[in-house]
């Protein structure tokens, strides 16, 4: 596909859903012309055209906050783009993570939940303890605590695993993830990190598959 595949509107735009290749969250809708989005694809960060300001705009060029693409994609119609990109900093202006933090409406039935919030959620219990919490106890308590407990769940997910119980394993494996995530906010480590490198191995692993491919072709 090309730029001139794409359809854009009368006023020469397009809009671009921008999206958190980490998380997947909802970062912003911005709009692109034809030229923002060739020199998105020159430079790998989003290059925008600001409907207020009628001309381009680079974002981060002022506020440092650049956004790296990763990839883009059109909808099933060509008149719409869902960008994912790694961000600098804060996507909206206002230096929210997001633009979109208005809530309207949200179902009993299916709240919302994500690792993102409860990683924060720890580190709050870190950085502002609370009486009575036993995630603020678990910091106090120190690291060997912490690797103790992560110790601990590794040896009851195996067990729960091993019996056979889907239920009970879903359930220690949730506690894993949970004390892990503690123990990741006391060595300093962000989500992103992991992320990184899980997409680090899943690149070697594509090149590897490649070379024994390339391989098998050989011998044939």
């Amino acid at each position: 596909m090309k730029i001139e595949d794409l359809k854009f509107g009368n006023d020469g735009l397009i809009p671009a859903i921008v999206q958190d290749y980490y998380t997947k969250e909802v970062l912003t809708l911005a709009y692109m012309s034809a030229e923002s989005l060739k020199i998105s694809l020159e430079e790998g960060k989003t290059c925008f055209y600001s409907r207020s300001r009628k001309k381009l705009w680079r974002k981060g060029e002022t506020s440092g906050n650049y956004q790296h693409i990763v990839s883009i994609k059109a909808d099933c119609d060509l008149d719409a783009l869902v960008i994912e990109v790694v961000k600098d900093g804060p996507a909206c202006h206002l230096g929210t993570e997001s633009c979109f933090g208005q809530g309207l409406y949200q179902s009993e039935e299916f709240k919302e939940f994500s690792y993102k919030q409860l990683f924060e959620t720890i580190e709050g219990r870190k950085t502002n303890p609370k009486e009575g919490s036993y995630t603020t106890y678990l910091f106090d308590k120190g690291l060997d605590k912490i690797l103790k407990k992560v110790g601990e769940e590794c040896a009851e997910v195996i067990i729960a695993a091993k019996g056979g119980s889907k239920a009970e394993t879903i359930y220690e494996i949730a506690d894993l993830a949970y004390h892990t995530m503690v123990l990741m906010v006391q060595a300093g480590i962000e989500p992103k990190e992991i992320f990184t490198e899980l997409a680090r191995r899943h690149v070697i692993d594509k090149k590897v598959k490649q070379e024994h491919r390339h391989d098998h072709d050989f011998l044939q």
